[in-house]
């Protein structure tokens, strides 16, 4: 997969880093030419081009025609939202992500389709997710927040411990995924049965975040 991202500071130049070593194929534009050489002489097999995100020019010198997911992580809102339009609807890109740094633009972002990555937001979600689901934890957020692939881990008091998966009454618009069990992943099946430590990940919709706490752990 080759992967374009705008923005050399410490966000792209650790996001850079990291996938490059995981076999990515990275490409990174920074506009700053001291930044640009710094990052040059600290990260290997990384594309790195000194320009401008927002001039098309620079971005087909960073060859944006065949990159997969274009990732905006400037300091600046405006850049990000205008490299993310560009890559979506000039070049084509299918997965574009802006960083927005001023939680206020957020929404912007999404309704023009845009994921957005804010720390703000993460951290919020994080404390109101202890604060309200306990020992549910939120994984990853997909469709743009309409969805949630989650984790809970049973304790020997948990409603559905000792019971198999086909006499679970879970909410409609959830799923168990799979059940991670001393390291070993398992597919549930109708007569799998759960026990106490599994780990359960499961997909659910927002609004029945709360229904599945309930069927998996209990009431608090």
């Amino acid at each position: 997969m080759y992967v374009l991202i705008v923005g050399g500071g410490k966000v792209g130049n650790s996001l850079a880093s990291r996938l490059a070593q995981e076999g990515y194929d990275v490409a990174l534009v920074e506009k700053e030419e001291k930044i640009a050489r710094k990052i040059a002489e600290d990260i290997e097999k990384v594309l790195l081009i000194n320009g401008d995100g927002c001039d098309p020019a620079r971005l087909e010198d960073a060859g944006i025609a065949r990159a997969q997911v274009v990732a905006a992580v400037t300091g600046d809102d405006e850049d990000n939202l205008i490299i993310c339009q560009l890559a979506r609807d000039t070049f084509g890109v299918p997965r574009v992500i802006a960083r927005v740094n001023n939680p206020r633009n957020e929404i912007t972002f999404q309704q023009l389709g845009i994921d957005t990555v804010s720390s703000t937001t993460i951290i919020s979600k994080l404390i109101k997710e202890e604060a309200t689901i306990g020992d549910i934890f939120t994984l990853l957020a997909l469709k743009r927040g309409k969805l949630s692939l989650v984790e809970a881990i049973l304790k020997p008091k948990s409603p559905v411990t000792g019971k198999s998966i086909k006499a679970l009454k879970l909410p409609n618009d959830s799923i168990l995924a799979s059940i991670i069990r001393n390291d070993t992943v398992i597919f549930p099946r109708g007569e799998t049965v759960l026990q106490p430590g599994d780990s359960i990940i499961a997909l659910s919709t927002i609004e029945k975040a709360d229904e599945l706490r309930q069927a998996l752990l209990g009431t608090e």
